[in-house]
């Protein structure tokens, strides 16, 4: 391995035009790609196959092929001023116009009147009408928007206020652009004060935009054939910018070192990607293999983020193992500190001295039971909250009061009652029952007289006459936890049912929908974690040649990991300081993101493990007695590994300032999980278990090594390599440059 890395840096300092070239070329047909590709579409209609709400939703696209159910709706608030109703003959007027008109639409199928409805609230001071649209949210266009819009305002200037729900008009958050720009420029301060060097802090800054560059274009391109989000983009963004910074800052690290030890630029930068090549690689593996492993979850959305968020890790890794190089061939000296740059070509720099990251694991190794006690205690009560954890999918109770479908959401439930913005959709298969209308009339009546029920509509009929459809409005709100509670026990009353009507019926729409997602997910976490820890252990076997490294690794991970469920429930559910993050109404986590974040967070610790723990691995086969070796590997990367762990706190803390709910949560446990994983977990627990373990953690049976492939991780290979270039073809051959 680290010869291969070694040969390909070697190539990518020497072909450095060509490399760049290359680079340059990609990045331009993938940006033509995207500036051409047709906009994205939606994520589709089969959000989780198997759960019983989206069995139920596509029953209702089989049995009722004339309507839509993913066709766009809007649903239009009117509230009366103080003290007066929608349904003196002024206000009715405004509205029977505004109905009248959205009707006149092209894309709209119906809209239907308060009046006719019966959608007025019991008061009279609020009223809805539903506009329904013959195609998705996605597919209308500004000047459908723009039509409904004018409608609105006319019935505002008739006195009444009005607010707009639904799909048709639903606002969208800005994607990512200022969450990368404050990352970029924080990152770039840490950079800075890192190397203390413009160009050291400019080089790692910008490969990773050139390679978040690219998969944000190859994304684009294939947004529309491939049903890719906006979220799916941001998220591989947040991630490709935060590796990309990290593993150049890795390896722009070590080729400072190598030229401090005396070697000249060509090997120096070859001898750069060989050693530190090797852990980028390792690192990136581990990522990949968190993201790719959602794939095992079953739901296709998070299958699209995970796998477009390893190919930007990909590209992250790739770009530091040739395009760093490459430049670092075009600048060999305006990386390097000035006191490099005036001994450049001259003596070797003096041997290694004790630093911050030596002190400090001294500090521990003296004294492991305290700082383990410590490190196990402060995280496990961060991780209390997490016991609470509460699953939903925040619909737009969680959107800014500022805008109209908060508005419309809190009228509605003022005027309707909490459960009227979650109201469940029954689908009756008739096909067994003998009476279908009775069967269908038998249904709707038992479920109306469920304890928790506000009322049910009419059935529906199929114009076939085998499927009915009708709501039921919950007394509670769509999170509420007794909502989900009513809709177990609304399917609990099915068997009795279809033994008395022949008939049986599923239990669908938005709420149902969410309880069920919410579930599968919480059942798929386990099998997910036994996966992704299985891979990364025999992957991390194969770097250090140990079992109990791996396992040290895998438990520390499982702490920063909860703690960061932990902060996410205190401030996102309960509360906390929600509103320091912009956070308008705290309430049940967003149900992806638990496991998202478990995924990425598994990936990062694995990264700092590796960059940390290499080198003391490095350090013990050279001969270093344990305590030793951890202190060596301290000395040579506490400082980037600190520096790596905040520029990602810094890129991941940008995106908590987005509109997207589920990137703001995520930006937000990605920046704790850091903090807690670089800086309490591989910083102090790491080195106090190595202490306690000694020799004992670097072993591994015998049958087991003979097994595990041996890769050259630590570069034993290139440590004999003299400095220079002595075995280079002479052709190859070029003096250090000044």
């Amino acid at each position: 391995m680290a010869t291969f890395l070694y040969r390909m840096g070697r190539a990518a300092f020497r072909r450095r035009w060509l490399v760049v070239l290359l680079w340059a070329v990609v990045l331009g047909a993938v940006g033509a790609g995207a500036a051409k590709a047709p906009g994205a579409g939606d994520e589709g209609t089969s959000f989780m196959p198997g759960i019983e709400a989206q069995k139920a939703f596509d029953l209702i696209g089989e049995r009722f092929p004339g309507s839509d159910a993913n066709g766009a709706d809007a649903r239009i608030v009117f509230i009366a001023p103080d003290g007066q109703k929608v349904t003196a003959a002024g206000h009715r007027a405004a509205i029977d116009s505004l109905v009248e008109e959205a009707a006149g639409q092209p894309r709209v199928a119906s809209a239907v009147s308060p009046f006719q409805a019966g959608a007025v609230s019991e008061d009279g001071s609020t009223a809805y009408a539903t506009v329904s649209y013959k195609v998705a949210a996605d597919d209308l266009t500004d000047a459908d928007k723009k039509a409904l819009e004018n409608v609105i305002d006319q019935a505002r200037g008739a006195g009444l206020t009005v607010e707009a729900g639904g799909t048709a008009l639903a606002t969208q958050p800005a994607a990512g652009g200022a969450g990368e720009a404050i990352g970029i420029g924080l990152a770039a301060v840490v950079l800075l004060i890192t190397f203390g060097s413009v160009a050291a802090a400019g080089l790692p800054l910008l490969t990773a935009v050139i390679g978040v560059g690219v998969s944000m274009c190859a994304i684009l391109a294939l947004g529309s054939t491939l049903g890719l989000s906006m979220t799916t983009g941001t998220l591989a963004s947040m991630l490709g910018l935060a590796v990309g910074i990290d593993y150049a800052l890795l390896v722009v690290s070590r080729y400072r070192e190598e030229r401090a030890g005396g070697h000249e630029a060509r090997e120096a930068a070859a001898l750069a990607v060989g050693k530190a090549g090797s852990a980028v690689v390792f690192a990136g593996l581990t990522v990949v293999i968190a993201l790719a492993g959602l794939s095992v979850i079953g739901v296709p959305m998070l299958t699209k983020m995970g796998l477009c968020a390893a190919g930007a890790v990909v590209l992250g890794v790739l770009v530091a193992l040739t395009l760093v190089p490459a430049l670092l061939g075009m600048w060999p000296e305006a990386v390097l500190s000035r006191r490099a740059r005036r001994r450049a070509g001259g003596a070797p720099a003096r041997p290694a001295r004790d630093n911050g990251g030596s002190w400090w694991a001294r500090f521990v190794l003296r004294r492991p039971v305290a700082v383990l006690l410590v490190c196990v205690a402060g995280l496990g009560v961060l991780a209390l909250p997490a016991a609470d954890l509460q699953l939903g999918m925040p619909g737009d109770e969680a959107k800014p009061v500022s805008s109209t479908e908060r508005r419309a959401y809190d009228a509605l439930a003022d005027g309707f009652g909490a459960g009227f913005n979650g109201p469940l959709t029954i689908v009756t298969d008739l096909g067994g029952a003998a009476d279908p209308q009775a069967a269908a009339a038998t249904i709707a009546g038992q479920i109306k007289g469920t304890d928790g029920v506000v009322s049910v509509s009419p059935p529906q009929f199929n114009p076939q006459g085998d499927a009915a459809i009708f709501s039921a409005v919950p007394a509670t709100g769509p999170s509420d936890g007794t909502t989900k509670d009513l809709v177990q026990t609304i399917r609990a009353e099915r068997p009795a049912l279809e033994d008395g009507t022949g008939a049986t019926f599923e239990v669908t729409g938005s709420t149902a929908m969410n309880i069920d997602v919410a579930q599968a997910l919480q059942d798929a976490l386990v099998p997910y974690l036994i996966v992704i820890v299985a891979l990364s252990l025999v992957l991390l076997m194969i770097v250090f040649r140990s079992v109990l490294v791996p396992v040290k690794a895998a438990a520390g991970f499982l702490l920063s990991v909860l703690a960061s469920l932990g902060a996410v429930v205190a401030v996102f559910q309960w509360g906390w300081g929600a509103e320091l993050l912009g956070v308008e109404q705290a309430g049940p986590i967003m149900s992806l993101m638990p496991i998202f974040l478990v995924g990425i967070v598994f990936g990062l610790a694995m990264d700092y493990e590796v960059f940390l723990v290499a080198r003391m691995r490095e350090a013990y086969v050279h001969g270093e007695r344990p305590a030793q070796a951890v202190v060596t590997g301290f000395r040579h990367s506490a400082r980037v590994v600190a520096a790596a762990a905040v520029i990602m706190m810094a890129v991941f803390s940008g995106f908590v300032g987005s509109g997207e709910s589920m990137i703001k949560t995520i930006g937000f446990g990605l920046a704790v999980a850091v903090l807690f994983d670089a800086f309490v977990v591989r910083m102090a627990f790491v080195p106090a278990v190595l202490a306690l373990l000694g020799h004992r953690a670097w072993w591994l049976p015998r049958w087991l090594d003979r097994i595990l492939p041996h890769v050259d991780v630590e570069g034993a290979s290139l440590t004999a390599r003299p400095a220079g270039a002595a075995d280079a073809p002479a052709h190859e051959r070029e003096p250090a440059r000044t």
